[in-house]
């Protein structure tokens, strides 16, 4: 049985990128990108998509008299496309509650810094000035906070000598290049369980 992903962006869609690549080797099997979803006209996430022949959507939250009315339709567009996970890659939105308890358990994210530290925006600015050794990414559940979700990987980053914010958050996103696929092939797999706070892998 194939899973049907979506994937929400902003900006530019590196982790969608690697998402595609993953799906396209068959590293992630049974999987299939439906369509992708940006609240950013110009994003070059969607033109990502439409180089790859993927659905690309852009809703434009202005046109909504709330956010509730925007994510109405978020869920009517994904409702068309029979999806069974969504991957936050790089959305700069706070997914509210209709959305997530539609699809429980079945939005992942994925953050530039180990959580909880550093939750929100800018995350490897605020690990490098707050100047910890080690930083890193998280790839977690969604839930009504904002960074808050079950974790599902983590991947440790040195803070290197001589490291800016630019340079370590590049060496960071390597690691997302990496973390993320694995986990939406645990996944697709049904390898995760959620306990709680805890993720199982099965």
């Amino acid at each position: 049985m194939t899973t049907n992903i979506a994937v929400l962006v902003s900006g530019r869609g590196s982790n969608l990128q690697s998402i595609i690549d993953n799906v396209g080797s068959g590293n992630i099997r049974n999987a299939k990108i439906s369509v992708v979803i940006s609240d950013v006209k110009d994003a070059f996430a969607l033109e990502r998509a439409r180089r790859h022949g993927i659905s690309a959507i852009y809703i434009n939250p202005r046109s909504f008299v709330d956010k509730n009315a925007y994510e109405q339709e978020m869920l009517k567009t994904l409702g068309r496309y029979d999806i069974g996970l969504i991957l936050l890659a790089g959305y700069m939105r706070i997914v509210g509650r209709e959305v997530i308890e539609a699809y429980r358990n079945k939005i992942i994210n994925i953050h530039p810094a180990l959580l909880p530290s550093f939750m929100g925006l800018h995350a490897q600015k605020q690990a490098f000035d707050y100047g910890v050794k080690i930083s890193g990414c998280t790839v977690h559940f969604v839930d009504e906070g904002m960074d808050t979700g079950p974790i599902i990987l983590q991947r440790c980053v040195p803070v290197l000598e001589g490291d800016t914010a630019d340079t370590l958050a590049a060496r960071i996103l390597e690691q997302e290049h990496q973390i993320f696929p694995e986990a939406v092939k645990l996944f697709v797999e049904g390898k995760l369980k959620v306990e709680g706070r805890v993720v199982i892998r099965t």
